[in-house]
């Protein structure tokens, strides 16, 4: 997990801004002197720091072997909370910005013989960095890409691009097949037992993904989700002590544990705030939490040795946080 590592933060320059689609931009980062980054592994993300209370995670699309840049694909988002937004103001060709990263908690088993791999709209981006660690590996994969409609889909000219490598590349455009969406089960089903399974995408897309993996053993299932697929725990009514201060705080309602320790001054690292990112993962050394992230394992929530204190609260009347 996230908590394990030790993230760097620093400043890149935005080399180039690359339009995908309307709602789509790419953007190549550098280091400011031009040097080699700090490495990353497929499935790897890093944290753009756009401001002191908005930080958002975006994954890592290129080759874990291109140390001398970072690429990421930006999509805007009318109902997010303003991330997207900014980046698709703000940042332009010499733009500098702070990141933090990179981080990895969707990653490719590099030894597997054999990987599935699938994409739903945006997911694409840490799914080109897979086909392409695959590919530099001589592993066997193929991809499956979906998206609602051809004008709509994010990279298609990447997706595309990885036929040369030899492996099976299927897109699936709902507007194409009269609206209906891939077979995952029919997918899944017809792969031989030993398999890697990966997808990245909607939440709808995901849940199905869970239910048609259900027979598959959970070591061979990998996914990884962009947005909250429940909401967060915010009933409050419970005592958050910090082990480290000995500081104590009553969580009220409305109000996640993060929302409290930032507005009483505590500096703790947070992006997404909605558990997806595992930026706010902490040690837990007592209490129960009420998981509502996407990242931990159920084996990981059953040990309750850590939580994301950005979405998940108390099934008791107090928590005592590694802080």
């Amino acid at each position: 997990m996230s908590i394990t590592e030790n993230a760097q933060t620093f400043d890149l320059r935005v080399k180039a801004v690359i339009w995908e689609t309307a709602r789509i931009k790419t953007y190549e980062l550098r280091a400011l002197d031009g040097g080699v980054l700090p490495p990353f592994s497929a499935g790897g993300h890093i944290q753009l720091n756009l401001r002191p209370d908005l930080v958002r995670s975006y994954s890592l699309m290129n080759a874990p072997s291109e140390r001398h840049r970072y690429m990421i694909s930006v999509q805007l988002e009318d109902s997010g909370t303003g991330g997207s937004k900014l980046v698709h103001a703000l940042l332009q060709p010499g733009s500098v910005v702070s990141v933090t990263g990179p981080r990895n908690n969707f990653p490719l088993v590099e030894g597997a013989e054999r990987s599935v791999l699938i994409a739903g709209g945006i997911g694409i981006t840490p799914i080109l960095s897979m086909a392409r660690a695959l590919s530099a590996a001589g592993k066997e994969w193929s991809l499956y890409y979906c998206a609602r409609s051809r004008s709509e889909a994010a990279l298609l000219e990447d997706v595309s691009a990885l036929a040369v490598s030899g492996r099976p590349i299927h897109t699936h455009f709902n507007d194409e097949h009269d609206g209906g969406l891939l077979d995952l089960r029919a997918l899944i089903t017809a792969v031989p037992a030993g398999t890697h399974f990966y997808c990245c995408g909607p939440v709808p897309m995901l849940e199905a993904y869970t239910a048609a993996t259900a027979g598959v053993p959970s070591e061979y299932v990998h996914l990884e989700y962009f947005t909250a697929s429940e909401p967060a725990a915010l009933e409050g009514g419970y005592t958050v002590t910090l082990s480290r201060s000995g500081k104590s705080f009553v969580i009220p309602p409305g109000k996640s544990i993060l929302n409290v320790l930032l507005e009483n001054g505590l500096n703790v690292p947070f992006a997404c705030a909605q558990g997806t990112c595992a930026s706010c993962e902490t040690r837990v050394v007592a209490g129960t939490p009420d998981h509502r992230d996407v990242v931990l394992s159920q084996e990981e929530r059953d040990s309750n040795g850590t939580m994301m204190i950005c979405c998940s609260g108390s099934k008791g009347p107090q928590l005592i946080l590694d802080l």
